[in-house]
């Protein structure tokens, strides 16, 4: 059977649009990039199926969709840079078998052109057929939070950039019957521009309240009291919290080698961003010191060390490279996540602790880098010999907070 809505990638951003989808009751089609980091519970992909969702055999099915959207990662590459590979080959396949007034939307997240300056003349080149006047062409930023229970896809607003007015009228019908709002940009460049702004915003606030945890420890001040009084105020400022690093999909983009200049801020929060890792360690090793323990050969438990509380996803969580970096001081590294249960640091397995108040009380010291529901803080504070809270999660006065 044909279906209303090809989802091109089914990784973190596809598969959050094809289950949006298909709950709005639209038969969907879901089609593979590549080896990707999405991933349904069977109790999900039951409910997917029973409602008209399916897998592509093969390209040739994509020549049937009403509309195809484009969800392809763009990691990014060795060169600091977007990697628009993912992109460029859903596009190649997509152009042999689109057929006249088709709606083509990219949700990847890319460069601000990129819709008008790459996307367009794959598609045309290998369709021969003209965006704007043989099919519509628009881009729309993803928003996805994965976990979050009051912000889905039918109360989050969509934007939407089309290549011409027809195009952005073309795009906002099909996401009108998935979402309560849909927002109208001017074209897609301000479309993908509203992606790189909400991405850098997160990016910079977060290295801002992680140069103030530092500067706040320096002080002995109490910052989390800090972040506990700020967000009374009610206009102007907006809450964020530190943590041991930024982990997630959204990367954030200085724009260098696209626009012919940088971000001067996203740069310099990405280094405030990327050294958090190394801090936690820091403060590991000196806390261990303080109890008359040498980081070398002890025993360091860490607990979560997924990228987000709740969720199995580990994309560039920064528990990774504070399990080297504690690795190579000599530390003995085992770690305790309910929903990874088994973890590879520098190619070799991470030993798992079955018991989380035993390995607690084991463990020289224990750092919490995610705040899994499931866990006891109250109780883990009481068994831990010593414990270094980077989420500011545990009850004032029970750990050491970052």
């Amino acid at each position: 059977m044909p279906a209303d809505l090809a989802v091109i990638g089914l990784g973190p951003y596809g598969l959050p649009l094809a289950q949006a989808a298909v709950a709005a009751g639209i038969p969907t089609l879901g089609y593979r990039t590549g080896p990707e980091a999405g991933s349904l519970s069977p109790a999900e992909l039951r409910r997917m199926l029973a409602g008209g969702f399916r897998h592509a055999s093969g390209p040739a099915e994509l020549e049937r969709v009403r509309t195809a959207v484009i969800c392809a990662p763009t990691p990014r590459g060795t060169d600091g840079r977007l990697d628009l590979g993912q992109v460029e080959a859903a596009a190649r396949v997509l152009a042999a078998r689109l057929r006249p007034h088709t709606t083509v939307i990219l949700e990847s997240p890319v460069p601000p052109g990129t819709t008008e300056d790459f996307l367009r003349p794959l598609l045309e080149e290998g369709s021969g057929l003209c965006a704007g006047r043989d099919f519509h062409l628009a881009y729309s930023p993803t928003r996805v939070d994965p976990g979050n229970r009051d912000h889905t896809p039918a109360n989050t607003p969509k934007v939407i950039g089309g290549l011409t007015p027809a195009c952005t009228e073309s795009a906002a019908a099909f996401y009108g019957r998935l979402t309560d709002k849909v927002v109208r940009a001017r074209g897609p460049r301000e479309a993908e521009t509203v992606q790189l702004l909400e991405t850098n915003f997160r990016h910079v606030n977060i290295a801002l309240v992680n140069e103030m945890a530092v500067l706040c420890h320096d002080l002995g001040v109490d910052l989390w009291d800090v972040v506990r009084c700020a967000e009374t105020k009610p206009f102007g400022f907006h809450t964020f919290r530190p943590g041991p690093g930024v982990g997630g999909h959204a990367v954030p983009q200085d724009l260098a080698g696209h626009a012919g200049r940088t971000l001067r801020m996203v740069e310099l929060a990405q280094q405030v961003n990327t050294q958090m890792p190394r801090y936690v360690v820091q403060r590991a090793a000196a806390l261990l010191n303080e109890h008359g323990k040498s980081a070398r050969g002890a025993r360091v438990l860490l607990l979560g060390v997924t990228y987000k509380p709740d969720l199995a996803d580990q994309q560039a969580t920064p528990a990774r490279e504070v399990a080297v970096r504690l690795m190579e001081l000599g530390a003995l590294v085992s770690y305790h996540d309910p929903h990874v249960p088994s973890w590879n640091v520098l190619d070799r397995p991470v030993p798992r602790a079955d018991s989380l108040y035993e390995a607690a009380a084991d463990a020289d010291l224990t750092i919490l880098l995610q705040q899994h529901r499931t866990y006891d803080l109250q109780g883990l504070s009481v068994k831990a010999q010593l414990l270094l809270d980077t989420r500011g999660a545990t009850p004032t006065g029970a750990a050491h907070r970052l």
